[in-house]
Parts: structure tokens; C-alpha cells; sequence
């Protein structure tokens, strides 16, 4: 499936289908992260339920701590 992340397009894996699997799929699942889809921010909570659709935009944002 093609999407836009964060203002690049790419290609998901089929294996790809909910939030939460494009999260684990980069390897960020464990971090703190903000998941916006076509302009709504997404509860941690809805990772697990919302569906990615072919040409979603997606911005993700996760912390970095640091001094």
C-alpha cells in the first residue's frame, strides 16, 4: 500500500494494515509517539483499531530526550 510518512511516500508491506503495525514495522512501538492520519491525531488507544488506507498522509512524532 502507498502512503505518505511524514512528507515522503513509500510502499507498507501487506502485513501492514492497522497503526499499530506500521508502528512495530519501523520499529518505533515501544517509543512515545503523536500518529496524525489525514490531519486527525490519533489516542494511543485507537493504534490498535484504525485502519491505513492506500495514499493516507501520516505524520509521526516521537521524543527524544536529551540535555
Amino acid at each position: 500500500m502507498g502512503v505518505v510518512v511524514n512528507g515522503e511516500f513509500m510502499e507498507l508491506p501487506e502485513r501492514v494494515v492497522f497503526v499499530s503495525d506500521m508502528l512495530r514495522h519501523f520499529d518505533i512501538h515501544e517509543k512515545v509517539v503523536v500518529v496524525e492520519i489525514n490531519g486527525e491525531v490519533l489516542t494511543r488507544v485507537e493504534h490498535q483499531s484504525t485502519r491505513l488506507s492506500e495514499k493516507d498522509r501520516i505524520e509521526i512524532v516521537h521524543f527524544v530526550g536529551g540535555g
